[in-house]
């Protein structure tokens, strides 16, 4: 590989990983009621879920 092509790759996952650093930071520093909400919400989400994948659809109720 050419040195300038892997330079152009190494500042491009460099950038990526500082916006991951980033957004990791800012929910880091969530309030503890926004992050209690957001906690609430997620299980909120995956107990609607766990029902839809477990609800018989009408093709089973005949």
């Amino acid at each position: 590989m050419q040195p300038d092509i892997h330079l152009v790759l190494h500042h491009a996952r460099s950038a990526e990983l500082r916006v991951l650093a980033d957004e990791h930071r800012r929910a880091a520093a969530l309030t503890p009621h926004r992050r209690e909400l957001r906690t609430r919400l997620g299980w909120t989400l995956v107990e609607l879920g766990l029902r839809l994948a477990t609800t018989p659809g009408p093709a089973a109720a005949h």
